[in-house]
């Protein structure tokens, strides 16, 4: 079955790809790409590596083989070389909820507690309608990154 995506490298082009792996300061993910496209070469003398051939060689699978071609064909040899950004998972609890959070810990404990615990702030702030649902393990992440106490009077407000 014929190729949907052929490389076909300009001399120009293999010759950057060789420059950049000879001089050894790149990521794994980008040298092996770099090395894709030039096993995938069509414009060499040597008849082109299968996709399988490739992947073994560049000990890489498949998918990311076609991967590497289709990019090169579709944006150029910058897109095949590059990754797209990754966005990461968007952030649960927001800025203002980590000040409410925090504002509660430094608040005054209910009647009948010498202090705010993990749990019992948790409780609060989702009785409080501060947030849907939250762990006291998510309190203690959010409270670690301040200069509150929870064992000390003081209430990690600087006086100054």
């Amino acid at each position: 079955m014929p190729k949907k995506y052929r490389v076909k490298l300009t001399a120009e082009q293999r010759e950057l790809l060789e420059e950049l792996t000879s001089k050894g300061t790149m990521k794994v993910r980008a040298y092996k790409r770099v090395q894709v496209l030039l096993l995938a070469n069509e414009g060499q003398a040597s008849s082109p590596k299968t996709d399988e051939q490739i992947s073994e060689q560049v000990n890489t699978s498949i998918a990311t083989v076609q991967r590497v071609r289709q990019r090169f064909v579709l944006a150029g040899l910058d897109g095949a070389l590059k990754e797209k950004p990754r966005s990461g998972a968007p952030p649960k609890i927001t800025s203002r909820q980590r000040a409410q959070i925090t504002s509660l810990a430094c608040s005054e404990p209910p009647e009948g507690y010498a202090r705010w615990s993990l749990r019992l702030l948790a409780t609060k702030l989702v009785e409080l309608e501060m947030l849907d649902q939250i762990s006291h393990d998510s309190v203690a992440r959010v409270l670690k990154k301040t200069t509150l106490s929870r064992t000390s009077n003081d209430n990690g407000v600087s006086d100054a």
